[in-house]
C-alpha cells in the first residue's frame, strides 16, 4: 500500500500544526507539548489536557505521531507517555508550512501585509 500524499491532510488546524511543531525537534510528553506551545505562541494558544489527548489519539491513528519507548530522563515520571513525529507527520508539517508560506506571499502581494521586510 502506498503512503498517503501529505497534502491530503491539508489544511491542518492550528492545534494540529502546533502539536507537530512541538514534536519536530524532540519527543515530548503531553504536558511538555502544552508548555512548548504556550511558550512558542507567547501564551496565545493555550491547550487544555482533554483537547490535547483527544488530538494526540487522532494523530496516532493517522500515523502522524508515534509513542516513544525509551525515556528521555532517568528520573522522569514513569506514567508519562512520550510522543515523536513520524516521517509522514514531518512531511505533512512541511506541506502545511509551504501552504502557509504561499498564503503569506499572496497576502504581501495583495498588500494585506507589508512588503518583504516591512510589517
Amino acid at each position: 500500500m502506498a503512503a498517503p500524499d501529505p497534502r491530503s491532510f491539508l489544511p491542518l488546524t492550528p492545534l494540529v500544526s502546533e502539536v507537530l511543531l512541538a514534536l519536530v525537534d524532540q519527543p515530548r510528553h503531553g504536558y511538555g507539548i502544552i508548555l512548548d506551545v504556550a511558550q512558542r505562541t507567547d501564551g496565545l494558544i493555550k491547550m487544555r489536557t482533554g483537547t490535547l489527548y483527544i488530538l494526540l489519539q487522532r494523530l496516532l491513528d493517522q500515523d502522524l505521531i508515534e509513542p516513544v519507548d525509551s525515556r528521555p530522563k532517568r528520573d522522569d515520571d514513569s506514567r508519562r507517555r512520550y510522543y515523536e513525529i513520524t516521517s509522514l507527520g514531518r512531511a505533512v508539517l512541511q506541506a502545511e508550512t509551504k501552504r502557509l508560506e504561499h498564503v503569506v506571499v499572496d497576502a504581501r502581494r495583495k498588500r494585506v501585509l507589508g512588503r518583504a521586510g516591512k510589517a
